[in-house]
């Protein structure tokens, strides 16, 4: 995979993070995914389209992490992977997918977004609808680990 990508992604998760959160999260060396399990509690997942490529893009938080980040933007204790963590995690999906839109966009690449859907539940799968291989980006805060998956269909990515 292109390194603007994978950095376009990273830049605009840390940046996302820093800017609602409070959060610094380091990231990880990527890698190529070999299963299709979810790696996070709560995943938000959205589609990028565009006349070079389609692709989607995956944030999986573990639940500590998730709850640290709904407790840092909302400003209270949440125990739990309820419908307000559900909807912050969409939210989320969407602030990291228009963030790396952007800096794709400098880069002559014009993706349309589509709205995020979100899974609780770690016994689902991942699909971006893919014959080809997904990159899984670790992150760790003091909160422990996430996740970001990114597929694009065009093999002249990588």
């Amino acid at each position: 995979m292109k390194e603007q990508f994978i950095s376009s992604i990273q830049e605009s998760i840390i940046n996302v993070l820093a800017t609602m959160a409070d959060m610094h999260p380091s990231s990880g060396k990527p890698s190529v995914k070999t299963n299709k399990k979810i790696p996070g509690d709560v995943t938000g997942i959205i589609d990028l389209v565009s006349k070079q490529k389609t692709g989607s893009l995956a944030i999986s938080f573990t639940k500590p992490v998730a709850l640290e980040i709904g407790k840092r933007m909302l400003r209270m204790d949440i125990n739990s992977i309820d419908e307000t963590i559900r909807d912050l995690v969409g939210e989320i999906a969407n602030m990291m997918a228009g963030g790396a839109k952007a800096k794709l966009q400098e880069q002559g690449f014009d993706f349309e977004l589509t709205f995020p859907s979100v899974i609780v539940d770690d016994e689902n799968h991942i699909i971006h609808n893919n014959n080809t291989s997904t990159i899984i980006l670790p992150f760790e805060t003091d909160s422990g680990e996430f996740y970001v998956e990114l597929y694009f269909n065009d093999d002249n990515v990588n």
